[in-house]
């Protein structure tokens, strides 16, 4: 395939690195230089790894109990996921970068792109100011990406952070086909957005061995032998954008929100009282996206690494007309814990999730042919009511009004073994950093 020539397209891409561990030295400055790894729910495993962890040999998904003798041994720092921190700290990441164009698409927790199209200066100008701004104004170290496509721009990020003399920023764009080529060559086919190591051995089986042969590959096989996804990727690598912008994200269809314990549970009450947690949680990301929903299904197991006696149960439960109220969740997920709870068993994970979602203003046109009109207008009055709830909790803090179900102990037998939790920094006054003389 012959490669496109340049297009004017300027796109960048900016991620915190080692964002969780980041966010946690952030708080406490004395972990910098220290292997630092982020434990996932429960403490089971790593999901966040400083390069200093990195060097302990210490993957991404180790499970805890087999990296544990390396706090003694190496002086290793695990700590529980504060995600209350973290998601405040990417909040504000994306406001920032968010200053540097009016056109950003926040792509994950710690990922954003930014259409540098327009924008004066140099590339390596602008992602060097966009990275100093971010580490003086809230302490996290990012690298930043730029290239003509979103593929290319997630490859020079991923350069970027492998090529120290680059210094935090790589910028293909200001390259013409040839060089950028060039560049591509170094970039194994496994570690191309989209490709991984599922499709790198197939695709090596055709001799695409890198991101510069998958540039230069015939679109055409690609797609017969792959997908049309796999092709776009290809074309991306080109120069040639085929991932659209989306300025908002995709409304979900559905919502679902569960956790394991962090110990067995057995009672029903107990187990209402987790479930209406994660009903309350599910409710809010319904309504941030104004949708409502018309099914709610509910489960509930043992787990299946203990000798306990097993079980499994679930059900959907049809609400009576689409809803934003949690109230009306919660006596869905009531009714349908009567019907799959059984006694004598531990319970080790719990969950809801929202089905059947549709914009929510689309929902209050639809009445039930038996609803009588003044519950017609309740529907409507519980939403205002939802939104009035959501926008105080917004204000003074997310646990303001709450349901009386989900009210519970701090160590309450289904909540999270965290362990090695640090303080909620930046969202609780009751837990904000003290400084003494």
């Amino acid at each position: 395939m012959d490669v496109p020539t340049t297009h004017h397209q300027r796109i960048a891409l900016i991620d915190g690195n080692s964002f969780y561990c980041s966010c946690e030295r952030v708080m406490r400055p004395g972990l910098e230089g220290k292997p630092l790894v982020v434990l996932s729910n429960n403490d089971g495993c790593a999901i966040a790894r400083t390069q200093e962890a990195k060097d302990l040999g210490i993957t991404m998904g180790a499970p805890w109990f087999k990296i544990r003798h390396l706090a003694d041994t190496h002086g290793l720092v695990a700590l529980s996921a504060n995600f209350a921190l973290y998601g405040d700290m990417s909040h504000r990441m994306m406001n920032i970068i968010g200053q540097f164009s009016p056109r950003q698409d926040i792509y994950s927790i710690d990922e954003s792109f930014l259409d540098l199209t327009g924008v004066p200066g140099s590339g390596r100008d602008i992602g060097t100011a966009i990275r100093t701004r971010i580490r003086q104004w809230i302490g996290i170290p990012t690298c930043v990406g730029i290239g003509p496509t979103k593929t290319l721009a997630k490859l020079a990020n991923h350069l970027a952070k492998k090529i120290p003399r680059l210094q935090g920023v790589c910028d293909l764009a200001q390259l013409d086909d040839t060089r950028r080529l060039r560049a591509l060559v170094h970039v194994p086919i496994e570690d191309v957005w989209g490709v991984g190591r599922r499709l790198a051995p197939q695709l090596r089986e055709l001799g695409i061995a890198t991101a510069a042969d998958l540039a230069c590959a015939d679109t055409r096989v690609i797609r017969d032998k792959f997908s049309v996804v796999l092709a776009k990727t290809a074309e991306e690598l080109a120069g040639l954008p085929r991932l659209g912008w989306e300025e908002f994200p995709a409304e979900k269809q559905q919502i679902m929100c569960s956790r394991s314990f962090g110990h067995p549970v057995q009672h029903v009450n107990d187990l209402f009282e987790a479930l209406s947690v994660f009903t309350a949680r599910a409710a809010e990301r319904l309504r941030a996206q104004e949708s409502a929903t018309g099914a709610v299904y509910v489960f509930a197991r043992t787990s299946f690494f203990r000798n306990d006696p097993p079980y499994s149960g679930s059900i959907v439960v049809p609400l009576a007309r689409t809803t934003d109220d949690t109230r009306a969740m919660l006596d869905a997920v009531r009714q349908g814990l009567k019907r799959i709870f059984r006694p004598g068993f531990n319970y080790a994970k719990a969950g809801v999730c929202l089905l059947d979602i549709e914009p929510l203003n689309r929902a209050n046109q639809q009445l039930s042919l038996f609803e009588p009109l003044p519950e017609a207008k309740a529907g409507k009055n519980a939403s205002k009511i939802m939104q009035t709830i959501d926008g105080i909790n917004q204000r003074y803090g997310k646990s303001t009004l709450v349901p009386a179900s989900t009210l519970h102990d701090h160590d309450t037998a289904w909540a999270m073994k965290q362990e090695r939790k640090t303080p909620a920094y930046t969202t609780d006054w009751s837990q904000i950093v003290e400084i003494r003389r």
